[in-house]
């Protein structure tokens, strides 16, 4: 037990029967419940000169130590078996396709139980001997990003010089990046440009906005491949070639437009499709994820000189949701 920095309670009537962590959760005004629990399982919580369980009862008299400060296991990530579809691979770097529903990494605050399962990066892990280091341990390899419910194409780095070349390239519009999504609704012009910053949102803090002062230049460029219309109303299949990569960009720049990409409930989209009143026999639809996918890559290798032009069909989820809505 720490004596560096060691508190002492004496547990009130008022107290008597709670339990330990809750007790010390009231006591630790700037601690988590969470991190009492850690406390405890550490060792650093003492009652009697014992060790004592987050369940234990307090009783009213009691004098109760605490030691140290809680610290969380250090974050890294873990390499699993996970299926990975490789769409380019040499000793420098490598393409992948994200599948939907993946995230990139694992976030801050993370542990190695189920929300640090399942990354790209831990597929990563075990597919390759050797990522970058550059972007931390919880991010190794990770150049760009897709958001967790966008499929398609991401490339990764499997040492620090590639990766700051792949960054520098990034940051210089070097890298042509073109998506399909579709969006709910008929896009009024053929092809068009949103030239709008994106800043956080100051209410919703999930959320990106375009009507916020401060924002980070974001500009997109899409143009209609595709009209439906059908039972199910009237929407748009569109390429979105993107110069910049903020945080959720398309998604927010469509739904500034008033088309919300398809299955984007977070900005605006319907999280359910019913057919016209005199189609009503048709089921409801539903999509599980946001219609967006990252189908070209193209750039210049940075060690080789070779320019690289990669695709990525559309995934046959994306493509049988929108059968349906023409069947």
């Amino acid at each position: 037990m720490d004596s560096s920095r060691q508190r002492q309670f004496i547990v009130p009537a008022e107290a008597d029967g709670l339990r330990l962590d809750l007790f010390l959760a009231q006591q630790l005004g700037d601690v988590s419940r969470s991190r009492v629990q850690l406390l405890l399982q550490q060792g650093d919580v003492q009652i009697g000169g014992k060790p004592a369980k987050a369940s234990r009862k307090v009783r009213a008299g009691e004098e109760i130590s605490v030691a140290g400060e809680p610290q969380p296991p250090p974050l890294r990530a873990i390499a699993e078996a996970i299926p990975l579809e490789i769409v380019y691979e040499d000793d420098d770097l490598a393409v992948v396709n994200k599948p939907a529903g993946m995230m990139v990494h694992a976030g801050a605050g993370a542990t190695e139980d189920d929300r640090n399962r399942g990354t790209l990066v831990n597929a990563l892990l075990h597919h390759m001997q050797q990522l970058s280091a550059a972007g931390g341990p919880l991010r190794p390899g990770i150049v760009h990003r897709l958001d967790k419910q966008t499929s398609g194409l991401i490339v990764v780095a499997k040492n620090d010089n590639t990766h700051a070349q792949l960054a520098s390239m990034f940051a210089r519009r070097q890298v042509r990046k073109l998506y399909l999504t579709l969006v709910q609704g008929a896009l009024a012009e053929e092809k068009g440009t949103v030239n709008a910053p994106i800043a956080r949102d100051a209410v919703r803090r999930t959320r990106m906005t375009t009507r916020r002062e401060g924002g980070r230049t974001a500009v997109s460029h899409w143009q209609v491949l595709r009209r439906i219309s059908g039972p199910y109303g009237s929407f748009t299949l569109a390429s979105v070639r993107i110069e910049t990569g903020r945080t959720h960009q398309i998604r927010v720049h469509m739904a500034s437009l008033g088309h919300p990409v398809v299955g984007d409930t977070l900005y605006g989209a319907a999280s359910a499709l019913s057919a016209k009143q005199d189609q009503s026999r048709l089921p409801r639809l539903i999509l599980e994820r946001n219609f967006l996918h990252a189908a070209e890559l193209e750039f210049v290798h940075p060690v080789t000189g070779e320019r690289l032009s990669l695709v990525s069909n559309l995934p046959p989820d994306l493509k049988a949701f929108m059968a349906q809505l023409v069947s």
